[in-house]
């Protein structure tokens, strides 16, 4: 017989009179649901009503996770099924002790649906027989009420809801009471404002009256929140403890922990809660990944438009971050971390300052790019190119279809290649080399900064402790190699070793080439359609065609490069994340390390093989006039216009540029989550989702259901990543990428900020104090633009043949006569056979001698088409030049390295004072212990000599012993 206060098997739950539920309910039984009988006040009705709140309205919601619900049939099945589960949850109710049975009753009596503690698998395996499909739903539920029983076991209140207005999903609402949160509070060391406060003090510096001044000017630019109002106060932080509560201000414990704090805490149970029924189930994320539950997140504080739109932070974020009204304005990062947790608030504060950065390269970007304009008209090789008397006869730019060509029809292209080809631009790339060194340390002063203000300073101890927990999959495979070996006595733990990912290892190896292998393919693919594209249109009958034969193909093929770059990149992020996966790694940390590596070589190389190839490859491997270079022995390799690669590099960077941020950065990052929420939508219009019904208003809980899960800052920082190289890498050969960069960025904060506010479902707030290997991942890009750029000045522009050819050959120290220097000759009898043009007369006189660009020896010197000593003396001066340029930027970023300190000097001394409070204010408190302790004694000894004199009849003690007595209480 059932003990009392126990569910009898196969009746329900006892009476009221034998399990009385919390004062603020009153609840009936009524085919298996509660029914709420209590009125609630109108500020409960209303919180319950938007779903942030329990039933009760006075328990908020502090994550929510979803599973498939099934409509349950009224057959023999089901009966004998709900036989079965009642019958084993009668038999575990009896096999727990007391305690436990009346714990559970408490926990399960109230606030959740009354369904029995599970069975164990094999029981539903006897029940369901022959329909795999209900065992396989049955051993989910299984899994779940083990799981919620665990969650309960640990502290947490759980409230069901199977009958919301979404079809086909369950609702499992979790509470964190005020004990759980102060406990793991406690496990997480989380820091926590104490009751004191103190005030910040500005030094009356010249820099600080400067900044104050600044402060003033920019005070349009601030946004309206209330971070901004009082910056001079502070409270002293401290890790939290419930041994030393009186240290913070509890009169409101509600909003002592906000709900950012409380969804992260509810993570932490819920990933450290095992199920231990099924072997593999190690947390909520096995769980999430074997299908017991659809998803986990906690809820926004509430809605962002509409007449129930209340004042809440979401809401705030939303007028003030996420709209392109304040595009202009300081982001609020304060808020953006309160609600989305460090993690996020520094990705923000990053791209923010990334962005401010971005303006003074911007504006010398543009400069250089004005003098190029400006200088245009006095630029005498291009003057000579383009003089209507120049007569020079250039060989045919390829074989049979192109003829013999004049000189002055490139007039075009070296006008505009000296829009980016000019002295300016060495400046310009030490300038970027400087500003890229500027960029990291002011990023990291403000790190610094934020890591004071958000009480990080030490939370270096934390994110070791942290960055151990093994992940589900690892504990996984760990369990399968013990299972393996459980004939053998096993004295120490499992673990992974390299033997065991070795193959895992090789395969990514052999993949992670095979892609690069794709890449290079698909870029000598792009190279045989220009080449045949080009041989095409030159033996087109359209005179208009022949003469834009160039911008055509140049086009075409940068746009086929964009279009393939854009689907590999996607290709490449799904091969990154299966290939870590197979790695198995031991913490989430060390998981997004090895994916962020893989992804961030495979895009590189992706976005910037075909601008590599232009730079410092095409034109140097052709050949000369009858001694062409060829390719599967009828494709001539192609070489640069007469201006130089320079022009063509440009155009390829901008095309690849600005489509990755139009299309892939902004079009995918608007229409990709949007077209996945009408699907959402749209499957659960099926089955009996009626209009009516739909126009109902949703709970809190259904609404962030049907937003987007969130995916990681992944994606967020590998885009701005690869646009820092598009801004560094080959900044020489087009010096408005900055700008392009910088409209971008100014799109890109307040799409991200709507994506994070609107469109995402709540991430879990996690705590960092730096941006992790995306800072290396900078100072790598940072170093190898240095010396790409000295590449692309020295050996793809022509600013060192000029300056040798001013300082060494020219006859009057001008560049008179540059463009004749860098022509070689070719007698063109010395064609080979079936190469010479079909129209030798195409300019309408035979031409005997054509000129080509090359430093060669010409056809009637002893040595004819050898390698001529100009070239080497080119050749060393552009070896020179890289070698000085590298050098030089490095030491000066160096010395800005060295003369920036990393930590502000006002934070460390704010740090410093800190430290001399908190010591301060914990010798106030054991003065305080010690002075209650002493007046607590003296009052304990008064009255112990009242009661000697008042009780004890006996003789009158001596001096001594009276001393004694005292000195022993």
């Amino acid at each position: 017989m059932a003990e009392e206060g126990e569910e009898s098997p196969g009746f329900p739950p006892a009476s009221s009179s034998d399990r009385q539920p919390p004062h603020f309910l009153r609840d009936v039984i009524f085919h298996g649901k509660f029914k709420l009988l209590k009125a609630l006040t109108p500020e409960e009705n209303t919180r319950c009503q938007h779903g942030l709140y329990f039933q009760d309205g006075q328990r908020r919601v502090d994550y929510v996770l979803t599973y498939h619900v099934k409509k349950p049939g009224g057959g023999r099945h089901s009966r004998q099924s709900a036989r079965l589960l009642t019958d084993n949850a009668f038999a575990r109710s009896l096999r727990r002790g007391p305690r436990s049975r009346e714990k559970h009753h408490q926990t399960e009596g109230w606030g959740d649906s009354l369904s029995p503690p599970l069975p164990p698998p094999a029981d539903a395996e006897l029940g369901c027989q022959g329909e795999s499909l209900d065992y396989q739903e049955d051993d989910k539920r299984i899994r779940r009420e083990e799981f919620e029983g665990s969650l309960r076991d640990m502290g947490l209140e759980l409230e069901k809801d199977e009958d919301a207005k979404t079809p086909g999903v369950g609702f499992v609402k979790i509470h964190a009471p005020w004990n759980v949160l102060c406990r793991e509070a406690e496990f997480m060391k989380l820091k926590m404002p104490t009751k004191k406060v103190y005030e910040v003090k500005q030094s009356s510096s010249v820099v600080e009256k400067i900044n104050s001044l600044i402060s003033k000017v920019s005070e349009p630019l601030h946004p309206n929140v209330e971070e901004h109002q009082t910056k001079n106060i502070k409270h002293l932080s401290y890790t939290f403890s419930r041994e030393k509560q009186h240290l913070f201000d509890l009169s409101d414990k509600d909003s002592f922990f906000d709900s950012k704090t409380r969804s992260s805490i509810v993570f932490e149970v819920l990933k450290r809660t095992k199920c231990t029924k099924a072997k593999y189930s190690m947390g909520i994320t096995s769980l999430l990944g074997s299908g017991v539950y659809t998803a986990a997140y906690p809820l926004h504080d509430g809605d962002i438009v509409g007449a129930n739109a209340e004042p809440n932070d979401r809401k705030l974020l939303y007028e003030e971050w996420a709209s392109y009204s304040v595009f202009y304005k300081y982001q609020p990062i304060g808020l953006v971390r309160k609600y989305f947790g460090e993690k996020i608030g520094l990705y923000f504060a990053w791209l923010g300052l990334y962005t401010q950065m971005l303006i003074p390269a911007s504006v010398v970007g543009v400069i250089v790019f004005l003098y190029g304009c400006a200088t245009v008209d006095d630029n005498i090789p291009s003057m000579e190119i383009c003089h209507p008397k120049n007569n020079i006869t250039m060989c045919p730019l390829c074989d049979e279809a192109c003829s013999y060509w004049k000189l002055s029809t490139a007039c075009g292209t070296a006008r505009a290649s000296h829009l980016f080809d000019n002295p300016a631009t060495v400046f310009f790339s030490i300038f970027m080399a400087l500003w890229a060194a500027m960029f990291m340390e002011h990023w990291k002063r403000r790190q610094m900064r934020l890591n004071y203000e958000w009480d990080l300073t030490g939370f270096e101890d934390e994110e070791e402790a942290l960055k151990d927990h093994p992940r589900a999959e690892y504990e996984f495979r760990v369990m399968q190699k013990s299972l393996k070996k459980e004939h053998k006595s096993q004295q120490k733990k499992e673990k992974l070793t390299c033997r065991d990912r070795l193959p895992a290892y090789t395969t990514n190896i052999v993949m992670m080439l095979l892609m690069i292998g794709v890449t290079f393919a698909i870029v000598f693919g792009v190279i045989l359609y220009r080449i045949s594209t080009k041989a095409a249109l030159h033996m087109s009958s359209n005179p208009i065609t022949r003469n834009h034969v160039r911008v055509t193909v140049k086009t075409t093929a940068a746009i086929i490069n964009l279009v393939v770059i854009l689907i590999l990149d996607e290709v490449y992020g799904a091969v990154a994340r299966w290939l870590t996966t197979l790695e198995v790694p031991k913490t989430d940390k060390s998981f997004e390390e090895r994916l962020i590596f893989k992804t961030f070589i495979l895009k590189f190389v992706n976005a910037f093989t075909p601008i590599i190839y232009i730079a410092f490859f095409r034109g140097r491997l052709v050949g000369r006039p009858g001694s062409y270079l060829y390719v599967f022995e009828s494709y001539r390799m192609e070489e640069c216009a007469h201006g130089g690669c320079l022009m063509e590099l440009c155009i390829q960077l901008s095309i690849t540029m600005l489509g990755k941020q139009l299309i892939q950065n902004n079009l995918f990052e608007i229409g990709i989550p949007k077209l996945k929420k009408l699907i959402r939508y749209i499957r659960s219009k099926r089955g009996a989702f009626q209009e009516e019904e739909r126009e109902k208003k949703l709970q809190r809980y259904e609404t962030d259901h049907f937003l987007e899960p969130f995916a990681g800052l992944t994606p967020e920082y590998m885009e701005m990543i690869i646009q820092f190289g598009f801004v560094t890498l080959f900044v020489a050969s087009f010096p408005l990428a900055p700008l392009f960069a910088l409209l971008n960025n100014i799109i890109e904060i307040r799409l991200d900020a709507k994506k994070f506010v609107a469109e995402l479902r709540r991430p879990v707030a996690a705590r960092a104090k730096d941006i992790g290997i995306w800072y290396n991942l900078l100072r790598g890009v940072a170093k190898v633009a240095v010396i790409i750029n000295a590449f692309v000045i020295s050996f793809t522009s022509d600013f060192i043949p000029r300056l040798v050819y001013q300082y060494m050959y020219s006859p009057d120290g001008s560049m008179h006569g540059f463009v004749n220097h860098t022509l070689s000759y070719f007698n063109v009898s010395h064609f080979q056979d079936g190469k010479e043009p079909m129209d030798p007369l195409h300019l309408g006189y035979p031409v005997e001698i054509c000129r080509y660009k090359d430093y060669r020896d010409p056809p009637w010197s002893a040595t004819p088409y050898e390698i001529s000593k100009e070239f080497w003396a080119v050749l060393a001066v552009r070896l020179a030049f890289v070698i000085v340029f590298q050098n030089v930027v490095m030491l000066m970023s160096d010395i800005v390295d060295w003369l920036i300190p990393d930590i502000p000097k006002d934070i460390s001394l704010q740090i410093h004072k800190e430290k001399i409070l908190m010591v301060e204010l914990f010798m106030k408190e054991e003065q305080g212990k010690i002075h209650i302790l002493d007046s607590m004694a003296s009052m304990g000894g008064k009255e112990n000599r009242s009661n000697s004199k008042n009780h004890s009849p006996g003789p009158r003690p001596r001096s001594g012993m009276h001393t004694n007595n005292a000195n022993s209480f």
